[in-house]
């Protein structure tokens, strides 16, 4: 017998969908089965030689590798100032409004965990980013689906939301550019949730990874250019998307000094925050010559048009998004069952999509694909599909 039983809070979890979707590739891999992944919101390309050579640097550096501030460098905290101020306008002060994170999905979760209490009510998107759901989840709090929805173009009807649910409510999670949908946020919409949070006394969460990943001339905003956005707001960035660091994990946490305080006094009791030399590295990412990003936003595109291309020629409802890494495909006529397609999809042709119903109810009937894997690859994986589909 079993005696040993995990804490109620985590004993109704499931693994993650990637780890599980891991396994499942790793089995066909060994059948001979070639795949193409463009499941994983992971960039393929490298940061640039200078970001590297900056860490491979402080590295041979012997008084580098001891433990760093907690929540980051006062040198990282004036970079991710810094960079506030001239690509948003946007002032912080590093040392109360800014806290640098082991990636952003770190901050994330630890959200929930020092706003929420069992009771209060968490307001989800969905379709939305899992880690949302689940730190609330884990909170014990309760949590309100809140639909982004094709018709009003996958922006929250904030007006719909009842009032006996706003009288509970703590945090809503906001996403633009958005993970799945690749849909953008006009700074007015932010606007209008600022003061909704103000009339309502809600904390906004604003997820923004992708906010350097833009197409066609356009320019995403911060929820922080809203005046009294800092009164109700907090926002979270990451150097995994704008840099292709996703695997040295940086990311920050900015806005509300109260919300900044409660994360890092949670952090100190978590972790020993990061590698210097990557924090270092961050530092240069932040302050060099973006240009550079330009040129891998038009491999972006390049994809991406490849991808709204392909679908849209086997029968998908696809738009092509103005921004973020990602396709967000409505499935076929006669098709609803997004997981049970994704699934034979990769088992018969060893292509891999991820099912929308991972990312919430509202995801049902939908796929989303990456732009993060080779451009090669992407032509190729969507021939596969067209030959698939032409045989169904």
């Amino acid at each position: 017998m079993n005696y040993i039983q995990p804490a109620h809070r985590i004993a109704g979890f499931k693994p993650y969908f990637f780890a599980t979707l891991n396994q499942k590739i790793n089995e066909l891999k060994k059948k001979g089965v070639s795949i193409i992944r463009l499941d994983m919101g992971s960039p393929d390309l490298p940061p640039t030689d200078e970001i590297i050579d900056v860490m491979v640097k402080a590295s041979r550096d012997p008084h580098q590798h001891g433990y760093s501030a907690i929540g980051g460098t006062p040198q990282f905290k004036q970079a991710c100032a810094d960079y506030y101020l001239k690509r948003f306008n946007v002032t912080l002060d590093p040392s109360k409004e800014i806290l640098a994170l082991v990636g952003s999905k770190e901050g994330i979760f630890n959200l929930s965990q020092v706003i929420l209490n069992p009771g209060d009510i968490s307001l989800v998107p969905d379709p939305g980013y899992p880690a949302y759901r689940e730190g609330g989840k884990i909170a014990g709090a309760e949590l309100y689906d809140v639909p982004l929805l094709a018709k009003n173009h996958f922006l929250p009807d904030l007006a719909a939301i009842p009032d006996d649910i706003l009288e509970k409510a703590k945090i809503l999670w906001l996403n633009y550019p958005n993970n799945p949908t690749g849909a953008v946020a006009p700074l007015s919409f932010f606007e209008k949730a600022v003061r909704f949070a103000h009339d309502h006394q809600i904390l906004i969460a604003h997820d923004a990874p992708y906010t350097d990943i833009c197409f066609g001339g356009y320019v995403a905003p911060s929820i922080l250019e809203v005046d009294g956005a800092k009164d109700v707001a907090v926002e979270f960035n990451s150097l995994s998307k704008t840099y292709n660091m996703a695997g040295w994990r940086v990311g920050m946490a900015v806005g509300n000094s109260e919300v900044i305080r409660y994360l890092s006094i949670y952090k100190s009791q978590m972790d020993s925050s990061q590698f210097n030399p990557i924090l270092a590295a961050g530092i240069h990412a932040l302050t060099s010559d973006q240009e550079w990003i330009q040129d891998r936003n038009d491999i972006y595109l390049e994809r991406r048009d490849i991808v709204v291309k392909g679908l849209a020629e086997c029968g998908f409802d696809v738009e092509a998004p103005e921004a973020a890494i990602y396709v967000w495909a409505h499935l076929p006529q006669g098709i609803s069952d997004s997981a049970s397609f994704c699934s034979k999809l990769l088992e018969e042709t060893g292509v891999s999509m991820t099912p929308g119903i991972v990312y919430g109810k509202h995801g049902e009937g939908f796929i989303r694909i990456s732009l993060g894997t080779a451009t090669n690859e992407v032509k190729e994986a969507l021939d596969r599909v067209r030959a698939w589909m032409k045989k169904a």
